[in-house]
């Protein structure tokens, strides 16, 4: 296991993941929120009581590091750290409470790593990072891997209401002065907002409550831009401590929505950007993405993830990557103009459709199709969640819906058909393979002539019955298609 402590402006956090790779899963999270960026914009100097509760914090973290055995720890200091006058000798405190030196990231590297989270959690991101903490924002155009040349402003919730004097008023005239000299902004017309930090993160919280937002997981949480732009200009009129789900957000934090909401309504307005998405993935992620080599950078993260849940989940493991490639096999002749996103996603269904076989029979389409809907999946937005569940869903229990799959109503009627048709697919591969592998590849099916056929080799015959038919003729339903199996030599 390796662990991140990151000492913010507003947050120190402990992050342990299970494993250095395209997709490690946090094992345990705790932050306290110690406002060590408070007043720094005012007095240069880092709080008493922050930096009592800080030391408090990370004594904690330096035991549960120990108990978790760590084997390697990064430690990150950020923008309150850098700026204050008494910023190094707290940092010393640091190294000599955890015995782990302390990165000062500076605010392009901050950026930077950033940037690299979004990459390493969001499948292809392309658009313009934007990390809101405590002391600083931080921005960089990000394009499939690609970075720009990030910025750092002096925007942070924290710093922001300090040097406004506690004055909204003031403060969108800062925020207005400041996002006025950064250059390229309108390079993110059209594109997307990805969207770091707790304070904007609270934001999307609350936004999904408003509007009774289904999925409950704010990772690849996308929305309207402008939608979100409007719903931040509401935020800054109202008493927040009046909205619902506002008991989801931390007191402390609550009084710099108003302030992030107002750069972030900004921002959008000046970017042009289309869609604003959260990320929960950000400096932490990127400082672990920019520790791998350049051969697992390249991987799909969510394939990835996928494999580590069959790996930890299915009877045979070696059977998803047969099942994947049967149903290549079947895509080839079924749906020839299957695109880059379409192929994933699949090949997503069959790494994790494995996942609920040990629950009890009567319940396995509902307990996969919720595992899969909440699962720790990185690069996957919220339709391609719900699309996943009711695959699952439908491997199970076929064209039977005595419950309707988790975030259904995600999805339009036509990837409801798709999703269960994938799934009615999978479920023909099982009842030939019983899992196991070796089978699948000797056991093509295909669309040929108008018909989904299901080819056995002589020696396989015998595994025809009515209950395979019966599955076969649900799947070819879905499809608009005929059914046979074809016995061969």
């Amino acid at each position: 296991m390796l662990a991140v402590i990151d000492i913010g402006s507003n947050s120190v956090r402990l992050v342990a993941y299970d494993r250095l790779g395209r997709a490690p899963v946090p094992m345990f999270n705790e932050k306290s929120l110690c406002g060590l960026g408070r007043e720094v914009a005012v007095t240069g100097l880092l709080p008493a009581d922050g930096l009592v509760q800080a030391r408090d914090a990370l004594k904690r973290f330096r035991v549960l590091c120990k108990l978790m055995k760590i084997e390697r720890l990064f430690v990150l200091a950020t923008a309150a750290a850098r700026r204050a006058s008494n910023g190094p000798a707290f940092i010393a405190e640091v190294e000599d409470i955890l015995g782990e030196p302390v990165s000062i990231l500076s605010g392009t590297e901050e950026a930077r790593l950033a940037a690299l989270g979004v990459t390493a959690g969001l499948h292809r991101p392309n658009g313009l990072a934007g990390d809101l903490g405590g002391g600083s924002l931080e921005l960089i155009g990000v394009e499939d891997g690609m970075l720009g040349q990030g910025v750092s402003l002096e925007l942070g919730g924290l710093s922001l209401r300090d040097a406004a004097g506690k004055s909204l008023k003031k403060a969108a005239k800062i925020v207005s002065d400041t996002l006025s000299k950064v250059p390229n902004l309108e390079s993110a017309r059209g594109r997307d907002i990805f969207a770091i930090g707790g304070t904007w993160r609270a934001i999307a919280r609350l936004h999904m409550a408003k509007t009774g937002y289904p999925l409950n997981v704010l990772h690849g949480y996308t929305v309207s831009a402008k939608v979100i732009a409007d719903f931040c200009r509401d935020l800054q009129k109202v008493d927040v401590d009046t909205l619902p789900a506002i008991g989801e957000i931390a007191r402390e934090r609550r009084p710099l929505l108003a302030y992030g909401a107002l750069v972030l309504e900004d921002l959008i307005m000046r970017s042009g950007a289309a869609r604003f998405i959260v990320s929960t993935s950000g400096v932490r992620e990127g400082v672990l993405y920019s520790q791998l080599p350049a051969t697992l950078q390249r991987q799909d993260p969510l394939l990835a993830a996928g494999r580590a849940l069959s790996d930890l989940h299915a009877r045979a493991p070696a059977h998803a990557d047969e099942l994947v490639a049967w149903t290549d096999d079947f895509a080839r002749s079924a749906f020839p103009e299957e695109d880059e996103s379409g192929r994933r996603i699949r090949h997503a269904a069959c790494l994790v459709s494995e996942m609920a076989w040990r629950a009890n029979p009567d319940y396995r389409a509902e307990e996969a199709a919720r595992m899969v809907a909440y699962a720790a999946l990185p690069a996957i937005d919220h339709r391609e969640r719900a699309f996943l569940a009711s695959v699952q869903h439908a491997r199970y229990e076929g064209l039977t819906e005595n419950m309707v799959p988790p975030l259904r109503a995600l999805l339009t009627p036509r990837e409801i058909d798709e999703a269960r048709a994938l799934g009615c697919l999978i479920r023909v591969a099982y009842n030939i393979s019983a899992g196991q592998p070796g089978v699948l590849a000797r056991t093509p099916i295909r669309a040929e002539n108008g018909k989904l056929v299901q080819f056995l080799p002589s020696g396989f015959a015998d595994l025809s019955n009515e209950r395979l038919v019966g599955r076969l003729k649900q799947t070819a339903k879905m499809l608009g298609l005929g059914h046979e199996v074809r016995i061969t030599d």
